[in-house]
């Protein structure tokens, strides 16, 4: 069975995050192991509290895992202080990681902000570097790229920054200031539409996290970047259209919208 790693925070209401992340990789057929980075207290309304975990503890995870059990694919998620990113640089450099998978998550679904202003620029310095596809959505490619998006254009010229500067893919994705399901896939000079129907279901929680995992997760299997984009967002448009209405705000989706068989019944 194939393997990957989710390094990111936990979110409490299961949502998004490390919780989201496993249950996307079981979805697609992996086997998910976790490195927390951070623990939040939140739901589907926001975040009132992020704890990190010490440095030195999230490289005690790593270190645990990739000495036993080797990840095929990392996806790291949010990390919101800059000790942590360091440590995950240095982890995955130390053990030569392969197919790493990084969403620069900076806020929440609810708009709480994720992610210290240092944590951003040495996330820049570090870790994207080594990503082989970011995945921002339109407000975090505008803080990555420094551009503002309006329209496709605009993501054709962001994802080209960012994809320059980091020497990798970039999946801009659309639905957030753009009224469109559309996410624009760049790499090496060329540029690819996913177009997708927009859903409506207000229940977006961990959109980001679960896109990411999903990549993560083709890739580990063996799947090219553009396959395993292609795939993920199949994915991800299924436990939309699951329709799932939990909690009192934006709620999760549905993860396992696809899992059928004898341990998934209920008692008649």
């Amino acid at each position: 069975m194939k393997t990957a790693l989710t390094i990111a925070g936990s979110d409490s209401s299961g949502g998004a995050g490390i919780q989201a992340d496993i249950k996307t990789m079981l979805a697609n057929g992996v086997y998910a192991m976790s490195a927390i980075a951070a623990l939040t207290a939140q739901n589907t309304t926001g975040v009132t509290g992020i704890m990190d975990v010490a440095p030195e503890f999230l490289g005690e995870q790593l270190d645990n895992i990739f000495t036993d059990i080797r990840p095929d694919a990392v996806k790291i998620g949010m990390v919101s202080a800059a000790p942590q990113v360091i440590v995950i640089s240095e982890k995955l450099r130390k053990y030569q990681a392969e197919n790493i998978v990084v969403d620069p998550v900076m806020a929440a679904t609810s708009g709480a902000k994720l992610i210290s202003d240092g944590a951003v620029e040495t996330l820049k310095k570090y870790l994207f570097p080594l990503a082989c596809i970011l995945t921002p959505n339109i407000p975090e490619a505008e803080v990555l790229s420094g551009r503002k998006i309006n329209c496709e254009e605009d993501m054709i010229t962001a994802a080209e920054t960012i994809s320059e500067e980091y020497s990798c893919a970039v999946l801009c994705k659309g639905g957030h200031q753009l009224n469109d399901a559309n996410d624009l896939f760049y790499k090496d000079g060329a540029y690819r539409w996913f177009y997708g129907k927009r859903i409506e279901n207000p229940n977006t929680h961990g959109t980001g996290c679960t896109l990411s995992s999903a990549i993560a997760s083709n890739l580990a299997k063996g799947f090219d970047l553009d396959t395993s984009v292609e795939r993920a967002k199949s994915y991800i448009s299924g436990a939309l259209e699951a329709m799932l209405d939990l909690g009192k705000g934006r709620g999760p989706m549905n993860h396992g919208f696809a899992i059928t068989g004898e341990y998934i019944k209920e008692a008649e």
